[in-house]
């Protein structure tokens, strides 16, 4: 990889409800589809502080981070995507920016299939970050 090559970076929380069911947020950009929070690094952010940053943004709510689960890559967008198992805290109220129109908890088995092994990584994380490319 050269200098002055394009290559991303990303991290995305799995938060989950009382039920198992995984947090998904539907953009008002792009393809309009259901993803996990979370987005791109901003240049000189830490992994953490991008989640932590993104997650406010888009859920108006100051996430817990537990740990690393994955790192994937996504030949698609030619980038990186971090995944975190994350909490949201006792009682917290959800309030969307204007990226995102709604929320929602889904099952997992209900999700694409690269949204499945990202997120039945991420719960079944036993302490070995996992990694895999798609």
């Amino acid at each position: 990889m050269a200098f002055d090559d394009l290559f991303r970076l990303s991290c995305h929380a799995v938060i989950t409800d009382d039920q198992g069911r995984v947090l998904l947020l539907k953009s008002t950009y792009g393809t309009q589809g259901w993803g996990l929070p979370g987005g791109a690094l901003d240049p000189a952010e830490t992994i953490h502080e991008a989640l932590l940053r993104e997650c406010y943004e888009e859920l108006g709510v100051e996430i817990r981070i537990r740990h690393l689960t994955g790192v994937y890559y996504h030949a698609t967008y030619n980038a990186q995507a971090f995944v975190f198992r994350c909490e949201l805290p006792q009682g917290a109220r959800i309030r969307l920016s204007s990226e995102h129109s709604e929320h929602a908890y889904w099952v997992t088995a209900d999700l694409s299939p690269v949204q499945q092994r990202r997120i039945r990584d991420c719960l079944a994380f036993a302490g070995e970050v996992q990694s895999a490319r798609f």
